[in-house]
């Protein structure tokens, strides 16, 4: 899980442009044609939104995560939907869900860097969020809580007598 949803105004979903590689929280935008393709803060560029899906073709288009339980594999992905479609959400309708006009999300898709709250998120070019201002200038977010272990609510002894899900910086949509 690499998007979780506090709370939403607007979920759109758009198509993908064929061959994009995008995970759950990562920042995407619209191209030419009208498809998603991924965010990359370059100058001019407008970022719609959030992903809430993936659309991956293999386990290796995943970035690593941490592991959903004790022994699991550094680079397994926890939560797909529709295994059998291969870590691609949008199998079925060649669409992408995108959270836009604002909302509140913890997300694992961020940059190492230092974050502080109400620091101004961009988009890196890696279509993940940031400190560092962009190309583009343009202001996705703000930083609400710094990164840091996110319960999962599981009985463990992580966080607060739960199994912590990973590392999510949370943070307001101003887009």
């Amino acid at each position: 899980m690499a998007l979780i949803e506090k709370w939403f105004v607007i979920a759109d979903h758009y198509p993908v442009a064929v061959g994009e590689e995008i995970i759950e929280g990562m920042m995407v935008k619209l191209d030419p044609n009208g498809n998603l393709i991924l965010a990359t803060g370059a100058g001019g560029e407008v970022c719609l939104g959030v992903s809430a899906d993936t659309k991956s073709t293999s386990l290796s288009g995943l970035p690593s995560t941490n592991p959903a339980y004790i022994g699991a594999p550094a680079n397994s992905q926890q939560l797909v939907n529709r295994v059998s479609d291969m870590y691609d959400e949008t199998k079925a309708s060649g669409r992408l869900t995108v959270y836009h006009a604002g909302g509140v999300f913890a997300s694992n898709q961020f940059e190492a860097a230092p974050y502080n709250v109400n620091d101004p998120l961009y988009v890196s070019v890696n279509g993940k969020l940031t400190t560092v201002p962009s190309a583009s200038a343009q202001i996705v977010g703000r930083v609400v809580k710094v990164p840091g272990p996110y319960s999962s609510g599981v009985p463990g002894i992580d966080i607060d007598g739960s199994i912590s899900l990973g590392s999510y910086l949370e943070y307001n949509q101003v887009i």
